[in-house]
């Protein structure tokens, strides 16, 4: 699946796919891709098409054959304190200002990010942009192991199973337990919990 690069890979240019996990979680932070590929075919494809071991097995591909790959994160204090989308801006230019190479052109997920570089932003990238794609592969299985690792260091809440979106079994846990640290605050989920203490 290439297709919005193919254009740009016959002009030469190095092409750069941005997509982000984590937007709508009530705990955690957002996570941003950033792959750059050479032209050709490649297997990557919507990570929420895949289940979670082939979205490993993508990634494993995608570190041996990207021309350069990196993430950018914006924590839950960050998405606080900015706003989702301002948020997820940040961890975009932060992956972008982490990869090795840089990019002639961006796409991305229908995200308008300030940039010097021509963008193309078109909603569902990830099913039109095999670099898309692989960045949503990227920040995915990037941020599961984040939420992994939540999970341990704030046990009762379940982040490995539910990675912080607001299933029933974690709104449950939000009401037992109050919000941890890595919650953000603003969502209103959060902000009502009933033993909502500052740290």
């Amino acid at each position: 699946m290439a297709g919005l690069e193919l254009p740009l890979w016959r002009d030469g240019l190095v092409v750069c796919g941005v997509d982000e996990a984590g937007r709508g979680a009530l705990a955690g932070p957002i996570v941003v891709g950033a792959v750059i590929l050479p032209p050709g075919p490649h297997p990557f494809r919507d990570s929420k098409a895949c289940p979670p071991k082939t979205r490993e097995a993508l990634l494993a591909r995608l570190e041996r054959t990207a021309l350069a790959y990196a993430v950018g994160v914006a924590e839950a204090g960050e998405v606080d304190a900015l706003g989702v989308l301002k948020a997820t801006h940040l961890a975009a230019h932060r992956a972008l200002a982490a990869l090795e190479a840089r990019p002639d052109h961006l796409i991305t997920d229908y995200l308008f990010l300030e940039t010097d570089l021509p963008l193309t932003a078109v909603p569902k990238a990830e099913e039109k942009s095999v670099t898309v794609a692989a960045a949503s592969i990227l920040a995915k299985v990037t941020r599961d192991r984040i939420m992994r690792e939540l999970d341990r260091a704030y046990p009762g809440y379940g982040f490995a199973q539910h990675k912080g979106y607001g299933t029933r079994a974690h709104l449950e846990a939000l009401a037992r337990l109050g919000p941890s640290p890595v919650h953000r605050r603003r969502f209103a989920p959060v902000a009502q919990a009933p033993l909502f203490t500052d740290p």
